[in-house]
């Protein structure tokens, strides 16, 4: 369902620059946002901390890189 929001200019180019570093359309950044304030998700970190409870250092920062890639997407999928 579309849905309109009024954003200050200062936050909109906040949110366009957040979401070009995270390699996301600015919607998939706010969605995502949302969806953690919601707890419909948990961020990446919370997700690597819980984990980290059986994980060696190493470990956990090897699970971080290797999810880097749900975190992005490619725009060419949406032409």
């Amino acid at each position: 369902m579309p849905l309109s929001l009024r954003i200050p200019p200062k936050k909109e180019t906040m949110i366009k620059k957040a979401a070009m570093r995270a390699g996301k359309t600015k919607s998939a950044y706010i969605l995502e946002a949302v969806d953690e304030k919601l707890g419909l998700v948990k961020d990446r970190e919370k997700m690597i901390r819980e984990l980290a409870g059986w994980l060696s250092h190493d470990e956990a920062e090897e699970l971080r890189k290797a999810t880097e890639v749900f975190n992005r997407i490619n725009e060419g999928d949406w032409d």
